[in-house]
C-alpha cells in the first residue's frame, strides 16, 4: 500500500515534524512531500492541500483511499501500524503518555509562544524573558519528576509518542540556551533525544534553510 506524508517546510512545520518523527522511528515506508508553508506561497500551498484535506494545514498522511489530517491522529495511527512500540502496555502507563500527547497538543498552556518553533534556526537569538525563564523552569520541573519517577532516560522509560511529541519544543527552549544545572536529568533526556539519527536528519535539513523571521520574537 502506498502512504503519502504531506509535510512542511522543515525549519518552520513544527506539527508535520512529530507526524513525521512518530513514522519514521517506527520505520513506516512512506512518500514524503514537502510543502512551501512559507510566505506568500504558503496561502495558495494551503489552498491546494485544502483539496485533499479539511484541515487545509499539513501533516496529511494519504494512505491508499484514506486521509487522516491531524498530527496526532497520525502519531496515534502510526504506532498502531508500526507494531505498538511507542505506547507502553500498561494502562495507566498508557494513559501518562497520552496526557503528554494531550497537553502538547493543546498547545502547553501557551508556553512561551514568541519562541516559535522558526526562532530555533534563527542566525541571532535574543535571551528569554524573565517570564519565559518562568514557564521554562515549571516545564523542566515536570520533565525531571517524570523522568525521576519512570527511572528514563526517556519520560515513560523506553521512547515513546510522549518523547517525540515534544521534540519540536524542546529545540525551540533548548536553543535558546536555558539554565538547566538544576534539571540535571531533563538535561540528559534533551540530549539523548535531540541525538536521535530522525531528530538529527529533520534538524540538519531545516539549518539549511533561510530563516522564516516572525514579526513578534
Amino acid at each position: 500500500m502506498r502512504r503519502i506524508l504531506y509535510t512542511g517546510t522543515k525549519n518552520a512545520s513544527s506539527w508535520a515534524f512529530r507526524a513525521w518523527l512518530a513514522m519514521r522511528e517506527l520505520g513506516i515506508q512512506f512518500e514524503e512531500r514537502v510543502v512551501d508553508i512559507r510566505k506568500p506561497q504558503r496561502f495558495e500551498n494551503l489552498r491546494r492541500i485544502g483539496e485533499i484535506s479539511p484541515s487545509t494545514s499539513v501533516p496529511v498522511l494519504v494512505d491508499g483511499d484514506n486521509i487522516i489530517f491531524d498530527s496526532l491522529a497520525i502519531m496515534e495511527y502510526a504506532n498502531e501500524i508500526g507494531g505498538d512500540a511507542l505506547l507502553p502496555a500498561e494502562p495507566l502507563a498508557r494513559a501518562r503518555v497520552r496526557s503528554f500527547l494531550s497537553w502538547q497538543h493543546a498547545g502547553l498552556s501557551g508556553l512561551c509562544p514568541r519562541l516559535s518553533f522558526e526562532s530555533a534556526f534563527y542566525p541571532n537569538k535574543r535571551e528569554m524573558t524573565s517570564d519565559e525563564h518562568k514557564d521554562t523552569e515549571r516545564l523542566f520541573s515536570v520533565w525531571e519528576s517524570e523522568l525521576k519517577s519512570s527511572g528514563g532516560p526517556y519520560l515513560c522509560g523506553e521512547l515513546s509518542l510522549a518523547d517525540l511529541v515534544l521534540v519540536p519544543t524542546v529545540i525551540r527552549i533548548y536553543s535558546h540556551s536555558p539554565q538547566l544545572n538544576t534539571w540535571p536529568l531533563t538535561h540528559q533526556w534533551i540530549v539523548k533525544l535531540l541525538a536521535r539519527e530522525c531528530v538529527e536528519e529533520w534538524v540538519s535539513q531545516a539549518r539549511s534553510l533561510p530563516p522564516v523571521i516572525l514579526d513578534n520574537y
